[in-house]
């Protein structure tokens, strides 16, 4: 299996867990989304435990582009961010089990070996959260995980800036305001700054 989160003390924790289970096997660790796409679409591993905020790319865009690769891994999401529909978002592009930050490492290492056997793994806590999500269907189901940062850039694209404002005015790097701007793209499913704005209208991302 391979691990990535940008935070190397947890990291580490779930790291030496792993190795302490004579099941289990560890092949690859990462500390950027880019770097774990790579290293996943390499090595192949049965499973990829992955952090839902990682830099580069975040966890939701890591399963979108295994699935659409054809990567057989299977994802198991850990993350601190649980809302019912962060969970509903992350299972339906692909990710086969969810988990909070906050479980033991055991529980970890047991989600994997349950993942590794072809099941899938949801946290009972989160059960309630991601039911509602389901049943709201419609607009709330289709909306797309934006990170803050995302939500912020989205609302000065919709005012007008234009990429070099945006940097200016967030005290950001042209090319860290193209990547934002490149997600945002993709998670809305358009091409260019208008049809983002009317795409996120539409959705009711913005008012």
């Amino acid at each position: 299996m391979l691990v990535a989160d940008d935070h190397p003390l947890f990291r580490d924790g779930i790291v030496r867990a792993v190795r302490e289970r004579p099941t289990l096997r560890l092949v690859g660790e990462a500390s950027d989304g880019r770097e774990a796409l790579a290293r996943i679409r390499e090595l192949a591993p049965d499973v990829a435990v992955l952090d839902l905020k990682l830099p580069e790319l975040d966890g939701l865009q890591i399963v979108r582009a295994l699935r659409r690769d054809g990567v057989p891994s299977r994802v198991l999401m850990l993350s601190a961010f649980t809302d019912g529909p962060v969970v509903h978002e992350l299972l339906s592009a692909g990710a086969a089990g969810f988990l909070p930050k906050s479980v033991e490492r055991v529980e970890v290492c047991d989600a994997i070996e349950s993942l590794a056997r072809g099941n899938t793994v949801l946290e009972p806590s989160l059960q309630d959260g991601l039911l509602a999500a389901i049943r709201a269907g419609g607009a709330q189901a289709e909306q797309p995980w934006l990170t803050d940062r995302e939500r912020e850039i989205l609302g000065l694209i919709a005012e007008g800036l234009t990429a070099p404002g945006i940097g200016e005015h967030l005290h950001l790097a042209s090319g860290t305001v193209k990547t934002h701007l490149s997600h945002l793209y993709e998670k809305l499913g358009v091409s260019d700054r208008a049809a983002c704005v009317a795409e996120a209208m539409r959705r009711g991302l913005l008012e």
